[in-house]
């Protein structure tokens, strides 16, 4: 697991655009915290990595946005299926095992569902710090530990 803590909604932003421009088809990113954590204020920074220039909303009530990049990118809000079986109904494997980038926030709402490589990556506010967040990255199989290991490298030397 690796630690990482920013400071402002920017920053927040900078360090998922610095991780969408390190994705590859097939990436799978769970986003886990309370509401108003942080989760889509990431995600557009994912997007803007990708290439997306289009503004990035949750898709709370539509539970699927898409967007065309570098590659395709889906960003998932699960956070109002009434059960982990409707996922089915939305064709997850299409997503979750297709030729683009997913993003899946309240993840722990399907955790049967997931694929078993993924990076898991829990967001909080940090206490002192109103507009900072602390970001927990827990990859999961070799290609989500390369991808850690890449990001933090570039975080660290300051890109």
């Amino acid at each position: 697991m690796e630690v990482l803590e920013t400071n402002s909604a920017g920053e927040t932003v900078r360090l998922g655009t610095i991780l969408g421009g390190l994705l590859q088809a097939g990436d799978v990113i769970t986003l886990n915290g309370d509401l108003g954590a942080g989760k889509t204020c990431f995600t557009s920074g994912v997007a803007r990595g990708l290439g997306i220039n289009r503004r990035v909303t949750s898709p709370t009530f539509t539970l699927i946005n898409e967007y065309n990049g570098r590659l395709p990118f889906y960003h998932l809000d699960v956070y109002r299926l009434t059960s982990p079986e409707e996922l089915e109904d939305l064709g997850y494997e299409e997503y979750f095992y297709g030729s683009g980038v997913t993003i899946i926030e309240w993840a722990e709402q399907i955790e049967r569902y997931l694929p078993s490589e993924r990076l898991d990556i829990f967001i909080e506010k940090r206490p002192a710090n109103e507009e900072g967040r602390i970001l927990k990255l827990i990859p999961r199989g070799i290609r989500h530990n390369k991808l850690v290991e890449e990001l933090m490298h570039y975080v660290r030397a300051g890109h």
